[in-house]
């Protein structure tokens, strides 16, 4: 169908995810109904076509692809498999007939043909997988790197704190974002080699903060909290266990006793569905890849098709930005004010 020029064009791995096609399509379907932008499913067409609804036939594009990555493949072996629907979908944004990729596939597949295939920005490094943490005070952090570099080095931190400040800027809407540097003290003093080091050098940063320490991320000390991937990747799924717990643990404690069962009632609706909205992973739909030279959304594997719809979202609102501009800014700037310091 004839599509404007100017219409976002998202490329969606409609094989990727522990469920299968089936809540990707629902969720493209759910963000169809909500955003004017053109869904490009890449996998198998019967299937696709089977889940896909009559109506929605004609809203989109779809290209064939007749492999899977499986969460059991290795990262690397994605790019020796180019007719697999991870990696046709990154293609497509590699030759620019896409804007952006999302895929709730093999995270690591994902990351490594994003970053192999679409390339970095020119002052990137590595590139960072950031998500957003809840706070108590009515705002989200942005956490990075998660999962993408677990071994980094001093510019790494450095560069993923341009990254955050520029995707706080132009995605999450701050003008002036408060950047920190995770660490085992708030002192100027604490922390290893790598965190003494990353310190000195996101001094050159202008709302560079200072160290922060774990329980910062949840207060609203700070906008952007920088870590290597490793720590970053425990933190992510340390912080999913504890929200999980807690729920478990109330929902033990409810049953015991009746007035509890009458309070938690009362509290279901405005409280309890408000809390799990906060902390719900679903409501933000997945992370963005910063510093490729494009856009790329790596979502959870067990997905649902609201977090499928919501990282559509993020895919949409990024490509519309002008953040890896942003990006490229700040290094500049950063760079030239680190010669000068050094």
């Amino acid at each position: 169908m004839p599509i404007d020029k100017k219409t976002v064009r998202i490329a969606i791995d409609a094989m990727g995810g522990d469920f299968g096609p089936e809540p990707i399509i629902d969720g493209c379907v759910q963000a169809l109904n909500e955003k004017d932008f053109l869904p490009i499913l890449v996998g198998d067409r019967e299937e696709i076509l089977s889940y896909l609804p009559l109506y929605y036939q004609d809203k989109v594009e779809i290209v064939d692809a007749s492999d899977v990555i499986n969460m059991s493949d290795t990262a690397t072996d994605a790019l020796k498999r180019k007719d697999s629907s991870i990696y046709k979908a990154v293609e497509l944004v590699r030759d620019g007939d896409a804007d952006g990729v999302v895929s709730a596939g093999h995270s690591g597949a994902t990351m490594t043909v994003a970053t192999l295939r679409i390339g970095r920005l020119p002052h990137i490094s590595k590139p960072a997988l950031a998500t957003l943490m809840p706070t108590d005070a009515n705002q989200k952090t942005l956490v990075l790197d998660v999962g993408a570099v677990v071994e980094c080095k001093a510019q790494n931190l450095y560069e993923f704190g341009a990254m955050g400040e520029a995707y706080a800027q132009e995605v999450l809407g701050i003008p002036n974002p408060r950047i920190g540097l995770l660490s085992n003290g708030s002192e100027d003093s604490k922390g290893n080699e790598l965190t003494k080091e990353a310190f000195l050098m996101l001094k050159a940063i202008d709302n560079f903060q200072g160290n922060m320490e774990g329980r910062d991320i949840f207060n609203g000390k700070v906008d952007v909290v920088v870590t290597d991937g490793f720590t970053g990747n425990i933190l992510l799924k340390t912080s999913e266990g504890v929200v999980t717990a807690i729920f478990s643990l109330m929902k033990q404690h409810i049953r015991k006793s009746l007035p509890a069962k009458v309070g938690a009632l009362l509290m279901k609706r405005k409280v309890f569905s408000n809390l799990k909205k906060e902390v719900d992973y679903a409501e933000y739909g997945g992370a963005p890849l910063l510093g490729i030279n494009g856009c790329a959304i790596v979502s959870h594997g067990n997905s649902n098709s609201k977090a499928i719809k919501n990282a559509i979202f993020q895919a949409i609102s990024y490509t519309r930005s002008d953040v890896n501009k942003q990006i490229e800014t700040l290094l500049i700037v950063g760079q030239s004010r680190l010669k000068n310091n050094s």
